[in-house]
């Protein structure tokens, strides 16, 4: 709950499937690893919900081609938030080659592509830095002309983000991008 805000959203995780009215699975490898050289092999089996908790699981097995399987889950053509606040609650696994993130990409990625489209990493953590997240913001009209603006931020009390649940959180106004952690403002674009 906060001032001058209403809740329009949110997901509990609670039953036994992620509500196919919310979240659609992204399946394989996508185009060049999702454009980001991934490794990992995309399925809806490494997804769980667990007492309350969605649960996302990296595994090292053979799958699609791929030495690795993970879960990839988006809200796209589903749900889209403009100015307000998203907040989520999560425990960051660690570990090399471990990638976690939590973004939103524009509604209109498919007609004007990536970066036009926008990109707002509201938390990534690189595994082998367990203790650190990132906010970046991304944006250009083409690869040739992309920008991004970012800063990292570590635990406040000196643990890995994979010890306990944190809240990685962005606050959109019009004409401001606030990314926090633990209600702690980090970076602003």
């Amino acid at each position: 709950s906060y001032a001058c805000m209403t809740l329009v959203w949110q997901d509990e995780f609670n039953g036994d499937a992620l509500n196919s009215n919310d979240w659609k699975y992204e399946i394989g490898t996508g185009n060049n690893g999702w454009g980001n050289n991934e490794l990992q092999y995309y399925r809806e089996e490494n997804t769980s919900l667990v007492s309350g908790n969605l649960v996302i699981e990296a595994k090292r097995e053979a799958f699609g081609g791929s030495e690795y399987t993970s879960s990839r889950i988006v809200t796209q053509g589903k749900k889209n938030f403009r100015f307000g606040r998203v907040d989520i609650r999560a425990v960051l696994p660690e570990g090399q080659g471990l990638w976690p993130a939590l973004w939103m990409l524009g509604t209109k990625i498919n007609a004007v592509g990536w970066p036009a489209c926008g990109e707002i990493d509201i938390m990534e953590l690189v595994g082998h830095q367990a203790n650190r997240v990132h906010g970046t913001v991304h944006f250009g009209t083409s690869n040739a002309t992309r920008q991004s603006r970012g800063q990292s931020a570590r635990s406040s009390d000196g643990d890995n983000f994979s010890q306990k649940f944190h809240v990685f959180s962005l606050v959109w106004k019009e004409n401001l991008l606030e990314i926090l952690v633990d209600d702690e403002k980090y970076f602003e674009f």
